[in-house]
């Protein structure tokens, strides 16, 4: 008996299990030759405007492709490349004819043998080094990591990164929101009734002493700096000159905010009382011009919980890739600068938990032990990718990585500079507690999700009425 609607569709069992492992490993697949400080470039081009980006950003990758098949989206939604690794491995036990729930019971046993090793296991000069070593901007990484750790530590424990923007001595600043516009009769959506045109003379003219009423309110501040996000007529801004107070005018809500913040002043709408305001401070403010742009700079801020950094290239795709770049230096110490536990990175960590996810399997009775096992060499493979993407014989590098663990080097990793084995606690390798821990979790949870998978139903596709 047919219960489904005309074209609608229907997968079950191993038919349904295939296809969500086909899409999932071939989104892997796609992905996984940008891991590592020599991985490869992605060229994207846009179907309908044609716009090219050059990148090996998974995120930007991952964001720029159109999917159809239901797991790839679900992997795209967390965006993790070890979920691929999990399920390539699932599909050879599925193979071998290990019902998929006990998998699922075998991969937690591993997942929490991996994540306590990891936490075990547990200088953001250091992450921002090695996040930036597989981006465009890696010949510079130690310049880049600087000013990526400055940024972030003047956000003082946020992670809000809208607070860093990519693009007269002791002054005092008013940073307001408010309307200062209203020098002349609005007519549109205003309805003014007179009977003389000298009586809307007189109405413009209350205007004008309303106007000037708010900037006496607004100079009984004290300052000599007015910042307002919105525009500023010539009546009120000849007024505030005469007074001795520079204006800036229409700056962007973001750029307010983060005014705010580096100055330490408050944004005000209301001026009546001038002792509840707080003011921002700044040693000075400039005009610069960078390239062909000009700008304002706002230097010896007085909080300084926010900054803009200005990037400048020959291209727009290297500018960008380098704004994607930086970026992810930001996310990952943003979140080390309030979790602040460390672990080793190139394939150290992966390596660590692998031995003990097999330690851990010895101990599992059933064919859980061998979900475990899996487990294990899934985790393997990111040593091995990042072998493979350096362009070393990964078969050899991998075994000599494993057996480094097991004679006891916690700390040995791939050094692809160099192309061996080496201590990532000497280079300085490091990586995010956190993001690792969630990686592992993720992945998991993302695998268990696709391998329960039974049946797929997809509803039958909306037509387009003709026009």
């Amino acid at each position: 008996m047919h219960i489904f609607g005309h074209e609608a569709t229907e997968e079950k069992a191993e038919n349904a299990r295939l296809s969500s492992f086909v899409g999932a490993l071939a989104l892997g697949d796609l992905v996984k030759s940008t891991l590592g400080p020599k991985g490869m470039n992605k060229i994207l081009q846009s179907g309908s405007s044609g716009d090219i980006n050059v990148t090996n950003d998974g995120a930007t990758i991952l964001k720029s492709i159109q999917l159809d098949n239901a797991a790839a989206k679900i992997l795209v939604n967390i965006s993790k490349v070890q979920d691929d690794e999990l399920l390539r491995e699932a599909e050879k036990l599925i193979a071998m004819k290990i019902h998929p729930q006990t998998i699922v019971e075998g991969y937690r046993v591993a997942s929490i043998a991996a994540l306590a090793a990891l936490e075990k296991a547990a200088d953001l000069f250091n992450i921002a080094r090695t996040t930036l070593s597989s981006k465009v901007l890696s010949q510079d990484k130690d310049y880049f990591a600087n000013l990526a750790v400055d940024a972030v530590l003047r956000l003082k424990g946020s992670t809000d990164l809208e607070h860093i923007q990519i693009i007269k001595k002791n002054t005092k600043i008013l940073v307001a929101n408010t309307s200062m516009d209203t020098d002349k009769i609005k007519v549109f959506g205003a309805r003014a009734e007179v009977d003389l045109t000298g009586k809307l003379a007189e109405l413009e003219r209350a205007e004008r002493v309303k106007m000037k009423a708010k900037v006496d309110a607004i100079a009984a501040h004290g300052i000599n700096c007015f910042v307002n996000r919105q525009l500023i007529c010539n009546y009120p801004e000849s007024l505030l000159a005469e007074k001795g107070i520079v204006v800036i005018e229409h700056a962007d809500f973001e750029g307010v905010e983060r005014l705010s913040l580096v100055t330490g002043g408050e944004i005000a709408s209301t001026f009546d009382r001038p002792d509840l305001v707080k003011l921002g401070k700044c040693d000075l403010i400039e005009e610069i011009i960078i390239g062909e742009d000009k700008l304002i700079k706002f230097s010896g801020v007085a909080a300084g919980e926010a900054c803009t950094v200005v990037l400048r290239g020959s291209t727009n795709q290297m500018v960008d890739e380098a704004e994607r770049s930086l970026h992810d230096a930001l996310s990952v110490l943003s979140q080390t600068v309030k979790e602040t536990r460390i672990v080793l990175g190139g394939g150290c960590s992966e390596m660590l938990m692998s031995c003990a996810v097999e330690e851990a399997a010895r101990k599992v009775k059933g064919k859980k032990a061998i979900a475990a096992e899996a487990f294990s060499r899934a985790l393997r493979q990111i040593p091995t990718i990042l072998a493979d993407n350096a362009g070393y014989d990964s078969r050899d590098l991998v075994a000599r990585l494993r057996a480094a663990h097991y004679e006891g080097q916690s700390d040995a990793g791939l050094d692809i500079n160099q192309g061996t084995i080496g201590s990532m606690r000497q280079l300085g390798v490091t990586e995010s507690y956190k993001l690792k821990r969630q990686v592992v979790l993720s992945a998991s949870e993302a695998a268990e999700m696709i391998i329960r998978v039974d049946d797929i139903l997809r509803a039958t596709p909306r037509k387009r009425e003709a026009v």
